[in-house]
Formats: structure tokens, sequence, C-alpha cells
């Protein structure tokens, strides 16, 4: 054994072993349409100088989001009903009781002198002594960073840094306090959070009122718990709310999926998993067994991941993680049917494995690097769901790498060592082209030949998806648009699974309902008039509600506010001028654009096929666009690196017997095709198993992806590899 074989060795034990026992000790954070959680329902009442209406509300849904983030709680849902009405619902939640005191705290946060003598703002500071207080020399606006620090000598506390003229701000209030004599009451500063003295400091004895001692940074001590101190500092980080804000409701909420829909999903998703399995190994044979059993270790690894960094699990996201099995594939089959070009061109298994990796890896680390730059912006600049998303997007490809490289590699070469595989090569699975290689060769189309006809289809298919969005316009969900919520009580108990199925049979198929409280339903849906409300009134009776009456009907503002979309289109925007840098980095800039491009081009004929089908664009939805995104980058930068390695190939001929630019990228797509549709077929098998199976609840995620997986695949071959033809010009084609 090598020692590059055993560092592997031990990389991939350690691995296992850490991700066993964090699936075996770490309880999995179920979402809300998984287990429910906690329900708070705030409002909003006026301010001294702010008036709360429905703008202000939406402002302070954003500090909340904030500050539900700083708790560590994903995937909350938090939506504006009425106007100063705030309903915020949160998974997983241990303690609602804390929740509801940190989320409902207005937080305003002054930095005041303390006065020598009378006069001013009376108040108790934190030992119980009355003291007298000046006007606000600096706010909570200019405060950049709060985080919670231990000393041995004062114990839990909070440091502050200060942005734009807060740290100067400070300085004079410290040099002002400092003009005291040491002992006296204006010797100190008072810190006040929400017109409470939270701590008075004393200012350093050695500090004088004409020099200011005060840098960036400050600390407010106090008697402070570890968890005073942490809330404390996330209520400085978050900010303060702009108006005050009550707790009138706290109750707990049921799932809002049914057993049954749970049930149907996990099924197709079993499925979907083992029909990709029995897929890799007819192609590939004892390499596809092993290439399975790396496929297990990859879910086993990346859902440790997840529970590592305390995701929160929904069903979509579930499925998410299992399709992104299927798409794992795609390494193993770069290195598969690399090593097959190997083994035909120097029949031994040794030396095509070998070679299989080490050619495999420049489209390997290309192809996912791009993808891993989105998921860190998607991480560093988005919130909420887009965040989770980049989350789960950078584990997933991070993971796919590690078996495909290191686990799949470790039985692989150890197999092709064995003597009674050397001389039965083809049980290998790496020794034979297979049906797709054989029939690509056989044939041998000029794809690029017609390359000006595949740009007209192209553009004619975008302009049909925008004369979609034209005519049936998009039909944004409840997430982006908001909708009404109605909360109905019933005189006899009636199950959430016989409430979903009364209010889909009113014509509500997508509504999202759940207990709440004590036997109570919510229905929450997009904008729905007074006659369908009274048809799910009636659907509910007839389902053995009984007596059904309303207790709130509202209209509620979407749960993906403003900051939240914005925030999301900032980082995409970002991420895709990063990967277009990178590829340029590692390609000529014109085959990058040309891979934006053929992105943008799947993006635009998705939402255009949801507007000509009439389905909703929801936050769904918006996770698998992001996953399209992803692969249609992966699959072009794929071709584009077989691209690259034939044009440097040629190189060294003379400049009169080089084949045209445009017969090479005819060949990297011919040689890249077995890897596309295996890789893409390894996917449909999950994502055909969902949304047959998995039921409404994922069958649009399912109808998203089958839809972006194939124009993505197309793009890749007749739009990215065409652009490259057109954008390179011959004089340059070797450069």
């Amino acid at each position: 054994m090598t020692r590059a074989t055993a560092v592997r060795a031990f990389l991939a034990l350690v691995v296992l072993v850490v991700s066993g026992w964090l699936v075996a000790t770490r309880p999995a954070r179920l979402g809300l349409d998984l287990r429910g959680g906690t329900q708070i329902v705030l409002q909003t009442r006026d301010g001294d100088q702010t008036r709360a209406d429905a703008a202000t509300t939406d402002q302070v849904i954003e500090v909340l989001r904030r500050r539900v983030d700083q708790l560590g709680v994903s995937e909350p849902t938090l939506v504006r009903s009425g106007e100063r009405r705030i309903i915020v619902e949160l998974p997983g939640v241990t303690d609602p009781r804390e929740a509801a005191e940190v989320i409902g705290r207005t937080a305003q946060l002054s930095f005041r002198p303390v006065l020598a003598g009378s006069g001013g703002l009376a108040v108790t500071d934190e030992s119980g002594r009355p003291v007298s207080l000046g006007p606000a020399a600096l706010s909570g606006r200019q405060v950049d960073d709060a985080r919670a620090t231990t000393e041995p000598a004062t114990g839990w506390q909070v440091a502050v840094d200060f942005t734009g003229d807060g740290a100067q701000a400070w300085q004079r209030l410290t040099a002002r306090a400092a003009c005291s004599p040491p002992g006296e009451p204006g010797r100190r500063v008072a810190i006040l959070l929400d017109n409470e003295v939270i701590s008075s400091p004393q200012v350093s004895p050695e500090a004088t009122c004409e020099v200011g001692f005060a840098g960036p940074a400050m600390r407010i001590t106090g008697a402070f718990t570890a968890d005073e101190a942490r809330d404390l500092a996330l209520l400085i980080r978050a900010g303060a709310l702009p108006v005050p804000v009550d707790v009138i409701q706290q109750q707990v909420v049921g799932p809002t999926l049914g057993k049954q829909a749970i049930d149907d999903s996990a099924r197709a998703a079993v499925l979907g998993a083992l029909a990709t399995m029995v897929f890799i190994v007819a192609v590939y044979r004892l390499a596809g067994a092993l290439a399975a059993g790396a496929l297990m270790a990859y879910g086993l690894i990346s859902y440790a991941a997840l529970l590592a960094v305390g995701a929160t699990l929904t069903l979509p996201g579930l499925a998410g993680f299992v399709l992104a099995i299927g798409m794992a594939v795609d390494a193993n089959v770069l290195v598969f049917e690399r090593a097959r070009e190997e083994y035909a061109a120097k029949p031994s298994l040794r030396t095509a494995i070998r070679d299989g990796f080490g050619r495999a890896w420049s489209a390997i680390a290309d192809s996912n690097i791009t993808t891993l730059v989105a998921a860190a912006l998607l991480i560093l600049l988005a919130s909420g769901p887009v965040r989770g998303f980049g989350v789960t997007l950078g584990i997933g490809v991070l993971v796919s790498m590690f078996t495909a490289l290191v686990l799949t590699r470790l039985p692989v070469e150890a197999l092709v060592r064995r003597r009674w595989l050397a001389v039965r090569p083809r049980w290998s699975g790496l020794a034979q082209h297979g049906w797709v290689r054989r029939t690509v060769e056989r044939r041998n189309p000029d794809l690029m030949g017609r390359r000006r006809w595949w740009l007209v289809v192209s553009a004619a298919a975008v302009l049909l998806a925008f004369a979609g969005i034209a005519v049936r316009g998009v039909d944004l969900g409840v997430e982006f648009a908001g909708g009404r919520l109605v909360e109905y009580t019933t005189s006899r108990p009636l199950t959430a699974e016989a409430a979903r199925e009364a209010v889909a049979a009113a014509g509500l198929d997508r509504a999202v309902v759940s207990e709440v409280g004590d036997g109570n339903l919510s229905v929450r849906a997009g904008a729905f008039d007074d006659a369908t409300e009274q048809h799910v009134r009636d659907a509910l009776t007839a389902h053995g509600g009984g007596d059904v009456q309303r207790l709130r009907d509202d209209r509620v503002g979407p749960s993906l506010g403003a900051e939240l979309r914005n925030k999301a289109l900032l980082a995409l925007g970002i991420a895709l001028a990063a990967q277009m840098a990178y590829l340029s980095l590692r390609f000529p800039w014109r085959w990058g654009a040309a891979a934006v491009l053929a992105m943008a081009h799947d993006v635009v004929i998705l939402i255009g096929a949801f507007a000509w089908l009439g389905k909703p664009v929801d936050g769904v939805f918006l996770a698998a666009l992001l996953t399209v995104v992803g692969y249609s980058v992966n699959d072009s930068v794929v071709v584009l690196d077989r691209i690259r390695e034939l044009v440097r190939g040629r190189r060294s001929i003379s400049p009169r017997l080089r084949p045209p630019f445009a017969e090479l990228a005819n060949a990297a797509c011919l040689q890249t095709v077995p890897r596309t549709v295996n890789t893409g077929l390894g996917a449909v098998f999950i994502l055909v198993a969902l949304a047959v199976l998995g039921g409404s609840s994922l069958g649009d995620f399912a109808i998203a992806l089958l839809i972006g997986i194939l124009v993505g695949t197309y793009s890749s071959v007749f739009l990215a590899t065409p652009l490259a033809i057109t954008f390179r010009p011959e004089a340059v084609r070797y450069r």
C-alpha cells in the first residue's frame, strides 16, 4: 500500500466514524412542515414618534428575522397579518417563552451621561440607586457589532464595536464624564436598553477631560449570566425595532404536512435512490457496485454534516438531499467514462483507473469549484432559506468530491489489483464502452456543423418562454405575494389530515393547513374570495368538523420579505459574476460567457414553462431554480473542459494541419455524451419517482427539476458550445 493510499484510507475511516457518531447521537431538527413548532403572535403599537402602520410592521419583520437568525432557528416563517399583527412560526424551539422575550424586546439602545446633580431623565441604575441622566449621546444605530465575552475579573460582558461617527461620539461622552472627580456620579456613563439602565460603568481613573481615552470599541459590564450576555449581544446586533411590539398569543402549531404525504414522499425518495443505484451497477458492473456503496456513504456523511451545522430539515430540503445522491453520481461517472477511454488506448485496468482519476480531476475540480463559489456567496450574502440552500449545496459538493475521489477510489484500486479480474476485465465494467458511447462512435454526427440551427432553436425557446410570462403571467406563491389566513374552530375534533382533504376539495389544494393551539385549524393560501372561504367551511363541516366558525380572517404578507428577496438577488448576481470570473481564469473568457448565457437560457425557459403550465412560483420553486443554475453551469463546464483538453493536445501540430476549432468542439461534445446521459439519468430516476409518487407537496419541485435537467443537458451541448465557437475568433483558436 502506497503512502497516498494509506492516507486516503485513514481519512475515510475517520470521516465515516465521526459521521456515524453524529447520526447516532445528534437528533435531527425538523421543519414546520414535518414536525410543527411554536407560533408567536405579535402586535405593533404606535411609538413616541412613529406610527405603527403596514410599512412599519414590515420593517419590524425584517428586524425580527435577523433576531431569529441570531437565535439559530433556521427555516422560520414570518408574515404580516393585517396592518399591525405579525405571525412568527419557529420550528424546533425548545423554550418558546425565552424566544418570545427576545423577539418581543424593542431593543432601543442608548448611551447617556450620568449627571452630577438633579435634572434630566430620572431612572434607577442596575444597583437600585436613583440617578439623573442627560440626553442620549449616541444610539444603537451607531453600533456595528456586539458579542458576548467573559473575563476572570468581571465575568460575562458584551463587547461592542462602533460604526460611522459612533467611535467619536463615544470618545466625547467618556471625555465629558472624565471631567468629574473620581467617585462622583458624573464620572459614570449609563447604557440603557428600552429606557432601563443595564450598565453604568465608571470612566477610568487615569482619564482626564482633556483627552478622551476610548477607542472604536467598548464593553458593557454588569452582573450578566452567560445567557443574558448572549441575548443582549443578539439584540444589539440585530437592531432595534422601529415601534414597540406586544406578544398577544403564544401557542403550539402542528406540522403543515400530513403523515400520508410524508410517507409517500419518503417512499418515492427511497425508490428513486434505489433505481439510481441499480442503474449505476447495470452500467458499470463491479465498479458501479462500489460506486453505489460510496453513494450510500455520501448519504451518511452529508446527513451527518447537516446535523453538525444544525440545519433544519424540511420535506423539500430532504428531497433535494436525496436528489443530491443522484447527482453525486456525476463525479464517479466522469472517472469511470474516462477510465473506459484510457482502457481502450492502453488495455490495463490499473493504468486505466489511475489515468481515469488523474485526467478527470480538472473537470471535477472546475465544475465543483464554480458551484462552491456560488454556495459560499449565498451563505455570506443571502439570508433565510436561500442561505440554507447555500449550506446544503456546499456540503453536497464537498462530500460528493470526497466520496468519488476517496471512498470510491480505495475499493476500485484494490479491485483492479486482483488477478482473477485481470483475466476477466469485462467484469469490472470499465473494459466496454456501453451502448451510448458505441452508438455515438458508430454514427459520429456533426452536431456543430448545424450550430446556427441550434442557436435559432434556443432563441425560439427563449421567446416562447417570454411569451408565456407576458401572456399567462407568473403566479407568485403565498411566500412571495402573500395571501389570506383564516383560523377556524370546530365543534367536533377534526384531524389535520381530514382538514387538508376538505380544504383541497374546496379548491385550495396548495393551501398550508395546520393545527393551532387547542384543536383550532389554520388555513393559509394565496388570495381567495369569500365564496371559496365559504366552500372551505362547508367542506370542513362535511368532513366531520360539525359547527365550523371563523376565529380570525386576515390578509397576510409574503413570508419571503423584500429584504430577503433583495439579498437573495444580490447574492445570486454576485455569485454569477464570481463564477464568470473563475471561468475566465480557467478558460478563455468567451467560454465563460457562453456557459453563463446557457445558464440564463435555462432559467428563463424554466420560469416560462411554469408560466404556461399555470404553476406557482414559490419557495420550493426557488430551491429548484437554484439547483438548476448549479446543474447547468456544471454541465457546461464538463464540455468546455474536454474542448480545452483537445485544443491543448493539437498545439504541437503544424498550423496548416490543425483541425478547425468547431471540429474539436464537436468531438468534445460527442466524447462527453455518455457522461451527460448517465448523470442525467441518475437524477431523472429520483425525480420521476418524486413526481409520480411524492404527491402534490413535491410534485412541482420534481417537475421543475426535470425541466431544468433536460434543458440544462440540451444547453450544454447545443447552446454553450455553439456560443463558444461563435465567440471565439478563428485567429486565436489555439491560444
